[in-house]
């Protein structure tokens, strides 16, 4: 193969590789002015991302609601709607745009609620779900201290 036409092919690769890189690890980042890593996102992919955090917010008041009220199928519930059922409205362009640990602790708050979810069917026990509540607000906590949503 001609060397001329090997450069071009390697050129290539590597613009592909690191294309790649940026969509799977890195999304669309910078730092933020107050140590947190920002994600840069359009209009619509912002109003996406704060409406699922909003449902979540309202999915742990009502879990919260349930365990006041020894309503464990309140709790379930709720549970259910921020599991991993919620999240098949991402469109692929915003998810490319988010960093990998964002979607890791992302997808590790919907296996919670999911779990959380199961455990209030199976075990309706309000200690119980206290605790994987506490432990699932955890991830809340971490990501809101790590991030940034900006336009």
């Amino acid at each position: 193969m001609n060397s001329k036409y090997l450069t071009i092919i390697v050129i290539l690769v590597s613009i592909i590789v690191a294309g790649a890189y940026k969509f799977i690890f890195e999304g669309s980042t910078k730092e933020s002015s107050d140590g947190r890593t920002e994600i840069l996102l359009n209009d619509n992919e912002r109003n996406l991302v704060l409406a699922e955090m909003r449902a979540f917010l309202v999915s742990v008041q009502q879990i919260n609601q349930g365990l006041a009220e020894n309503n464990m199928e309140l709790v379930a519930e709720y549970a259910r709607k921020s599991g991993k059922a919620a999240t098949g409205s991402m469109p692929g362009t915003l998810v490319g745009k988010l960093p990998l640990t964002f979607k890791k602790l992302g997808g590790d708050t919907h296996a919670k609620f999911d779990q959380l979810a199961m455990d209030a069917d199976d075990l309706g026990d309000r200690d119980h779900t206290l605790e994987q509540l506490s432990t699932l607000m955890k991830n809340c906590v971490a990501c809101h201290a790590t991030y940034r949503i900006s336009m």
